[in-house]
């Protein structure tokens, strides 16, 4: 009998979509307070995202061991989804799983994005300071902003998983070294590479431009969740070049951290989640 890829998936969405209705009560509280002014947007360049770099570094340097202590899970989350991949006879999902965890990137980020803004106002901030997140007014959207990324990624890995069977499946390959090889040596593996990269921008594009300064925006204001989506958008609409070059950073970045075992990510994330703080600062006008 033909072994075929299982699908773990279903039971994730199911989850999301019992996760969603819970959620659905705080819409309510979405909207933010219609008495703040919408913001505004600004023209940024490739200057504007060197200073933010910097300051996102310098932001790492004086808070490197709480960063560190609060990043640590991020190639143990890796390095996990890969673990699971090999023992559900799922080799194909290996990539798909650990590149779409950038999808996430966003989300995982928001404490850094809070002790950004803590470091900012009172000079000094800690691990602790990422977790005051929850008593923030607009809490719920940072949730809801959450859940779609979380959607978007277990939506990227279905379709993935139909890539490979439309393509080389549905068999599993015998080991890791036959995958590699029937990917880099026959027609459908070709097929395979093309049209993950492709979709796999899509997913990678939208979520960019949705999560550019959404996130630090609900934090910093409680304009509310239509209002940040459509203000990242914005700035993305602006400052096409900026963007781009933006998310070719933050992909080469995770690149990077990832070879090493995935252990650079505890570097690489904390870096580029602060920096992400400080282009918001730029990208966007203040009150």
């Amino acid at each position: 009998m033909v072994q075929t890829i299982g699908n773990p998936l279903s039971w994730t969405a199911k989850s999301l979509a019992g996760a969603g209705a819970h959620v659905a009560q705080m819409t309510g509280t979405l909207g933010g307070d219609p008495s703040l002014r919408r913001p505004r947007v600004r023209h940024i360049g490739l200057a504007d995202i060197r200073r933010a770099l910097m300051r996102g570094l310098a932001d790492f340097q004086a808070m490197r061991t709480d960063v560190v202590f609060l990043c640590l899970f991020y190639p143990v989350i890796g390095l996990g989804l890969s673990w699971m991949a090999f023992h559900q006879s799922m080799l194909p999902m290996i990539f798909p799983m650990v590149s779409g965890f950038a999808l996430l990137g966003p989300l995982a980020a928001v404490g850094l994005y809070q002790m950004s803004r803590k470091r900012e106002r009172m000079g000094q901030a800690s691990w602790a300071d990422a977790f005051s997140v929850i008593a923030e007014p607009a809490f719920g959207a940072l949730v809801v902003l959450g859940l779609f990324l979380i959607a978007t990624f277990v939506v990227w890995l279905l379709v993935a998983d139909g890539l490979y069977a439309l393509t080389m499946g549905p068999a599993v390959p015998a080991s890791i070294g036959a995958f590699g090889h029937d990917l880099l040596t026959t027609g459908g593996g070709h097929a395979l590479i093309l049209l993950g990269l492709a979709s796999g921008f899509v997913f990678a594009a939208l979520v960019l431009v949705v999560s550019l300064v959404s996130f630090p925006l609900l934090l910093d204001r409680n304009v509310g969740l239509p209002v940040a989506v459509a203000t990242s958008i914005e700035v993305a609409r602006q400052n096409p070049e900026a963007t781009a070059v933006w998310g070719a950073i933050v992909a080469a970045g995770l690149v990077i951290g990832a070879l090493p075992a995935l252990l650079g990510l505890v570097v690489v994330v904390p870096i580029l989640g602060h920096a992400t703080w400080h282009l918001y600062r730029a990208a966007v006008m203040p009150n």
